[in-house]
């Protein structure tokens, strides 16, 4: 597998081989949408691998829509079966989201805009942004991701927590660090001095002390 790829990457799948997938999963027939999710240029998303997985193949997901039972689809690949798609931002996305998201997400594009961030969604608004399914309820979180690979800038914690408390929806979402590192940003936030907030990557899992991150 390509040493690049990393959590959350968007992927197109060769429609033939993902016809080939389909075909040894039983478990997936009459599952709605998946039978022409590649041709349809659908992309998936790479997923942490679950323990005692195989690490020949890219380990994918998408979930399907509310209407359609919210079920996460779990599935791999062969490197070669798949392309990277450059992942959309939130400006590419916020005409996607609810008029009532959109004072938010133009504090939230200021904030990045301050620190030089390009915040990607990730979640609901992703999904009805590159499907044209319907993902967004009245329930929605707004999940985006903040790649700091060069640190996590003095501040946008704060920033984010105080956006958070004035939004009509809730804001989630990690902090990418280097190496595809992610962690919560409302739980490293919140962290207490001295405690250890969990981060995320393809292969593994840790407890990291939260204040080595923030430094």
């Amino acid at each position: 597998m390509p040493s690049e790829i990393a959590r959350h990457d968007l992927v197109a799948a060769d429609p033939d081989a993902w016809e080939s997938l389909l075909a040894g999963r039983r478990d997936f027939d009459g599952v709605p949408h998946l039978r022409d999710w590649a041709r349809m240029g659908r992309p998936l998303i790479v997923r942490r691998f679950v323990p005692g997985e195989p690490r020949d193949g890219v380990p994918l997901g998408l979930p399907l829509p509310p209407a359609d039972g919210k079920r996460r689809i779990g599935l791999a690949l062969p490197a070669k079966a798949v392309r990277a798609v450059d992942p959309p931002s939130l400006t590419d996305v916020a005409s996607h989201a609810p008029a009532a998201w959109q004072a938010s997400i133009d504090a939230l594009l200021v904030l990045a805009r301050g620190h030089g961030l390009t915040p990607r969604p990730f979640g609901a608004l992703l999904w009805q942004a590159v499907t044209g399914l319907t993902y967004l309820s009245a329930t929605s979180d707004l999940d985006l991701l903040w790649p700091c690979t060069g640190g996590i800038p003095p501040g946008l914690l704060d920033s984010l927590a105080r956006i958070d408390a004035q939004s009509p929806m809730r804001l989630d979402g990690e902090i990418l660090l280097a190496e595809g590192r992610g962690v919560q940003w409302r739980e490293l936030h919140r962290a207490p001095p001295g405690s250890s907030v969990l981060v995320k990557s393809l292969d593994r899992v840790a407890m990291r002390p939260a204040q080595d991150l923030i430094q």
